[in-house]
């Protein structure tokens, strides 16, 4: 397995400015946004983060599969901080285009991908999604690739028919690298009983993905990494630049819980 998966990762959000395709698009060009993202990268790494996800956050309301002007923008961003990060990036695209995204990874060296609906159906508020796990190991094995597969079970902003068990079988019959499980929504805290859930039902490694908190990580000591974004910004508003002080303070506690000594 990947070193950066292997360790009680932290990885830290890192969310672009609107990309061209979406609403909020400042028809400016790449370089504000990726001036914004490598100011925050550098922060994030900084702070002692073992692993970076980009994401298209702010592209909301999202398509269910980006537009093409959004992916090559993404790739253009991507490529960009590969080339300037000494940690592994990933990538995210939302909302749940988990090919661009690994079409991309595979095209920028990025070395791992979150797919939001990997399998089974999600329902969203960008209507009903269904899960995308052959056709994207099929293009992960023709572009040659190794790209790691970090699929969510019960994703955030949706709604589903199976249980939580039910979908935790279901996605690791279909051979993600790593589970993820968050709470209701983008900074909302995961239910710690569902961390349990999940790792009582599979063998691979499960990520919380939402909600972490310095106030509140040790209840998920048992958990194989932690997705962190809203809580790293300024002033904990997910529309803020990440705040190096408060990465260092998250990355300390996710320290302790791998060494209590």
């Amino acid at each position: 397995m990947d070193s950066f998966l292997s360790k009680t990762p932290l990885i830290g959000m890192l969310h672009l400015q609107p990309l061209a395709g979406s609403v909020g698009y400042a028809r400016n060009g790449t370089k504000p946004i990726i001036d914004a993202a490598l100011r925050d990268l550098y922060a994030l790494e900084s702070g002692g983060v073992d692993a970076v996800f980009v994401e298209n956050l702010n592209d909301a309301p999202f398509a269910k599969t980006a537009p093409v002007e959004t992916v090559a923008m993404m790739a253009t961003i991507v490529h960009t901080l590969v080339e300037r990060a000494h940690i592994p990036i990933g990538v995210n695209m939302l909302r749940n285009d988990g090919l661009a995204a690994m079409a991309i990874a595979a095209a920028t060296g990025a070395s791992f991908v979150r797919v939001n609906v990997f399998c089974g159906v999600a329902f969203t508020d960008q209507g009903t999604i269904e899960g995308q796990a052959r056709d994207l190991h099929w293009l992960q094995r023709d572009l040659g690739t190794e790209t790691l597969i970090l699929a969510d079970v019960h994703v955030k902003h949706a709604a589903h028919l199976t249980s939580l068990e039910e979908a935790a079988l279901d996605a690791e019959r279909n051979r993600p690298d790593a589970l993820i499980v968050s709470g209701i929504g983008t900074g909302r805290r995961t239910a710690p009983e569902d961390l349990q859930t999940v790792k009582q039902t599979v063998s691979l490694p499960v990520l919380i993905g939402s909600g972490v908190r310095i106030d509140n990580v040790a209840t998920y000591r048992e958990a194989d990494g932690f997705i962190v974004g809203t809580v790293l910004k300024e002033d904990g508003r997910v529309d803020a630049p990440v705040d190096v002080e408060r990465v260092k303070a998250m990355a300390d506690a996710i320290a302790s819980l791998r060494d209590p000594e």
